[in-house]
């Protein structure tokens, strides 16, 4: 995954947390397309947080009731950099021809 480039997912703590004294039970939630989340009576649940994106956070933007929260992008950011993860994701996106080499580099 381009996003990573070879760091394991379960190293980066991103997914969401769920305030079930906030959630209405909408659903929108179970809109995600990584298929994190359960429903149950109880209304949604955490179920596979490491399926999650790293930087994703639509269901937190879309949840009527503002239950979803994340951690501090911030904590991510100083693990891409620390790891050099952007310069590994932009290479492989070259070779992978999704960036094209020009002058400009």
């Amino acid at each position: 995954m381009a996003w990573l480039s070879g760091y394991p997912r379960e190293k980066i703590d991103w997914f969401p947390t769920i305030d079930p004294e906030k959630c209405l039970k909408c659903g929108m939630c179970m809109n995600c397309g990584k298929a994190v989340y359960d429903w149950t009576e109880d209304g949604a649940r955490v179920g596979r947080p490491y399926a999650c994106i790293v930087g994703c956070s639509t269901c937190a933007n879309l949840c009527m009731g503002k239950a979803i929260s994340f951690p501090d992008i911030e904590t991510v950011r100083a693990i891409y950099k620390k790891e050099k993860i952007w310069t590994k994701v932009k290479k492989q996106l070259k070779e992978e021809g999704k960036l094209k080499t020009g002058k400009s580099e």
